[in-house]
């Protein structure tokens, strides 16, 4: 297992702790992490760009001038793309960017990226992370402290109303629970900072088998399991 350390909010170093190869230590596969990022940014456009065509522009019913005699090229309506206010050719129409890619692919992405950033020593783990009130000098003093001064995704366990709002005006700065997670977050913040409850909930949820297993036991007891 890997073992990193674990920081309070002053910057020291107070434990350190082990973290699940089956989630932070699966080797790298860029084909399947560059397939989920692709799918991801795909599936986030809406597809509703529209141009008329020239049947669908109004007016454009009658010849504009006669056939012969005038020395112009000949017309046989004003909604030809070639007319300023004519209609469009090839242009976009509404449609759907929607890519599919399996379950156990997309969690195997995820946990690639984890992987790396474990690997490359772009993980900060600290205890907890807790606001009585939003206070963004606050949030700013302990980045400061754990000596984060790029972009950074906070991960915590469960959402936490006063730690997104003490982090939201920070430039580059996003918040997240566990089970939020993603691929494109997670490529577009350079260091990952999470709280060993939401390092637990990472690998409750991301490792291979584990949610087969809770979805058994919410079926034994009764429950369901989201999907």
């Amino acid at each position: 297992m890997v073992q990193v350390p674990v920081y309070d909010l002053s910057g020291e170093v107070v434990e350190h702790i082990e973290l699940k190869d089956d989630v932070f230590g699966v080797p790298p596969n860029e084909a399947v992490v560059h397939q989920a990022l692709v799918r991801q940014l795909a599936n986030a456009r809406q597809g509703n760009a529209s141009t008329k065509t020239r049947a669908q522009v109004a007016g454009g019913g009658r010849k504009p001038f006669r056939q012969k005699g005038t020395g112009r090229a000949r017309r046989g309506s004003l909604s030809a793309p070639l007319y300023r206010g004519g209609g469009v050719a090839f242009g976009p129409h509404p449609r759907s960017y929607r890519q599919a890619m399996p379950k156990k692919m997309r969690a195997l992405a995820l946990r690639c990226v984890l992987s790396s950033k474990a690997a490359q020593g772009e993980m900060v783990v600290v205890q907890e992370l807790t606001f009585d009130q939003p206070k963004t000098k606050e949030m700013t003093r302990i980045l400061g402290a754990l000596g984060i001064n790029s972009s950074a995704l906070i991960v915590t366990a469960e959402p936490d109303i006063n730690l997104y709002k003490s982090a939201r005006n920070l430039e580059r700065i996003k918040t997240l629970p566990a089970n939020l997670l993603n691929v494109v977050d997670l490529l577009s913040h350079k260091v990952l900072m999470v709280t060993v409850a939401g390092v637990r909930k990472v690998e409750e949820i991301w490792t291979p088998g584990e949610r087969k297993e809770m979805a058994v036991k919410a079926s034994v007891s009764g429950g369901g399991t989201e999907e």
